[in-house]
């Protein structure tokens, strides 16, 4: 327990002195004190509503310009819809509707609307413009919506400003890294099979440990792939860069197909019996060697020049392995179904890997 709680630790830790965490923190503190410094100025803006510029810097700032734009657009949109639905409470209340009737309509009807997924991040704010339009509102409703909706629409404009002005995030380098972590962590999971075919034993706890580690990095490669592609779009940065988004889009493909085959492959040979037996030791050796070869080629940077030669190896290994299974079970061929399964696997390891050869 204390164990897991360090690591949670360490890893919340990691994620906040992240670099591009930290400049986005900096970023949206100087564009919050900066909205709420010029907030006063902005016409059709009671002074007393400036709070809500720097909380729509808050909902502007995100990692990328687009998702930014995208966020503070769908905030403004459920905003205005909150102060419609606050007015509307506003209007019962003065035909002597109860209180407390108009107040359970509006969070009702807020909480109701924020279930259009379409209105992304603004689907949080429905209901509760709608409850501070009713509750704040009052006489002054004119005056509060047309306050609330222009600051908070100014401190976006600020946001989106900011982060387009000052460092723009660009993070096709940074997936590009991760890509090449993804890859160490599947050609080690590869090479740790190979040892324990090679030696006649592995370890289920060990194998499944592995796997484990193996996917969440995919998936969290996959994410950051697809950020550093959404980070391109409107970025001043990214001109000349859209070869380099390409190579990343198609590593991640190939790195999908090499860990969900990986995967394939480890579970297969925990399910083969007879490949630890005795009887299986003459196949071991071949299919350790077909898993090792298939390990160096994915270990092979883009363009690497040893990479035509390490393509021709494991072709070859795996080639001599599906020859010899073939030989060893030519009286049984339904016994040899799990081995012919692992040359499928490795086959597409090696597919995968071969557009970068």
């Amino acid at each position: 327990m204390a164990r897991r709680v360090l690591d949670t630790a360490v890893s919340w830790g990691r994620d906040i002195v992240d670099q591009p965490r930290l400049l986005l923190a900096a970023k949206t503190a100087v564009a919050a004190a900066i909205a709420w410094y010029l907030a006063p100025l902005i016409p059709y803006a009671a002074d007393e509503y400036s709070y809500y510029a720097p909380l729509g810097v808050l909902v502007s700032m995100y990692p990328t310009l687009a998702r930014s734009a995208r966020s503070g657009l769908l905030t403004l949109l459920g905003v205005a819809l909150g102060i419609a639905l606050g007015i509307g409470g506003l209007l019962l209340v003065w035909a002597d509707v109860m209180g407390i009737v108009a107040v359970a309509l509006v969070v009702g009807l807020g909480v109701a609307l924020g279930g259009v997924r379409a209105l992304g991040p603004g689907r949080d704010f429905i209901g509760m413009a709608g409850l501070f339009t009713l509750l704040l509102g009052g006489a002054s409703i004119e005056e509060f919506s047309i306050s609330y909706l222009v600051t908070m629409a100014f401190g976006v404009l600020v946001g989106i400003a900011v982060n387009l002005l000052v460092f723009p995030p660009l993070y096709l380098q940074r997936a590009s890294n991760r890509l090449s972590a993804l890859r160490g962590i599947a050609v080690g999971q590869l090479r740790a099979l190979a040892e324990g075919v090679a030696r006649g034993s592995a370890s289920a706890d060990d194998v499944e440990r592995g796997l484990h580690e193996l996917s969440d990095v995919a998936t969290a490669v996959a994410d950051e792939v697809r950020e550093a592609d959404e980070s391109r779009r409107a970025n001043p940065r990214a001109r000349g860069r859209v070869q380099m988004q390409e190579q990343n889009t198609q590593r991640l493909r190939a790195l999908e197909r090499s860990t969900a085959s990986t995967r394939e492959l480890a579970g297969m040979l925990l399910d083969a019996e007879s490949l630890w037996t005795e009887r299986g030791e003459p196949l071991r050796h071949q299919l350790a060697e077909a898993i090792a070869r298939a390990a160096d080629l994915v270990d092979a940077p883009i363009d690497d020049p040893s990479g035509a030669e390490r393509l021709a190896a494991a072709q070859s290994a795996i080639t001599r392995f599906r020859e010899a299974v073939d030989v060893h079970h030519a009286g049984t061929p339904t016994s040899a179904d799990h081995l012919l399964a692992a040359t499928v696997y490795l086959q597409r390891i090696v597919d995968a890997s071969r557009p970068f050869v």
